[in-house]
């Protein structure tokens, strides 16, 4: 499981932010940022989390998971759709069709069993 602190700074260069645009996104200062993604702020609060996910489009509560404010599920369907939260903004369009397209696929067979 990745840290709190890694998990943020990958989002914010997954969405080619700097510190000083989530500062302006947020209103969370800059340093404040940068010690939580260094590790030295383990655990900022669930207000805090609650903008950066929603600054970098990824569900909270992967954030919450990997700040231990909750136990996150380990389970391979989780970390399949964390790891697709994480990297939803560097899908196509083409993509999400795709996505789409499969997971209509699978609820029906599914559903016809």
């Amino acid at each position: 499981m990745k840290s709190l602190g890694r998990t943020l700074k990958d989002a914010r260069e997954q969405a080619s932010f700097t510190l000083k645009q989530v500062e302006e996104a947020t209103g969370i200062s800059n340093a404040y940022l940068s010690q939580v993604e260094n590790e030295k702020i383990k655990k900022p609060s669930a207000n805090v989390l609650h903008k950066l996910a929603t600054a970098y489009n990824i569900e909270l509560e992967v954030l919450l998971g990997a700040a231990g404010i909750i136990e996150e599920s380990n389970t391979p369907k989780t970390k399949m759709l964390n790891s697709i939260a994480l990297s939803s903004q560097q899908l196509s369009s083409e993509e999400e069709d795709a996505l789409m397209k499969y997971l209509k696929f699978l609820r029906h067979e599914k559903r016809n069993g």
